[in-house]
């Protein structure tokens, strides 16, 4: 009982990942459309702080989801395409605003989103739910 209301919490963080990592990749295609062609929004969409913010949030996650995945299921592949993802949008932070800075965040967190269905797939798998769900 107690391991799957476990997995129901590592599952719901891993969509919660999948989400934030979207969210992240609009935004940033989103500020150089606006900001590029407009001039609109650069106070708010190209404050260092909303990327402080998010990589804050998507480690957390990333790393209790899938971290929780890597230990529950022994498989190492999704911990690593996620920690890898979360370099590069660290990696980010370090160039200034503009386009490799949108360029390391969109790969950053294509690759987190991948390491969080990575681990969803497994955990779906018929070997994880003999471990993880009896």
């Amino acid at each position: 009982m107690l391991q799957r209301s476990t997995s129901a919490i590592r599952q719901r963080l891993d969509r919660a990942g999948i989400i934030l990592s979207g969210l992240c990749a609009i935004h940033c295609l989103a500020t150089i459309v606006l900001v590029s062609a407009m001039g609109l929004g650069s106070q708010v969409l190209l404050s260092p702080d909303i990327h402080r913010i998010g990589l804050v949030a998507a480690t957390l996650i990333a790393g209790v989801a899938i971290g929780w995945g890597a230990l529950r299921h022994r498989v190492a592949a999704p911990f690593v395409i996620a920690m890898t993802g979360l370099s590069f949008m660290g990696g980010a932070l370090a160039v200034p605003h503009g386009y490799k800075e949108a360029i390391l965040t969109i790969i950053g967190v294509a690759l987190v989103s991948l390491g969080h269905i990575l681990n969803v797939r497994h955990c779906r798998s018929a070997t994880c739910k003999d471990r993880c769900d009896t």
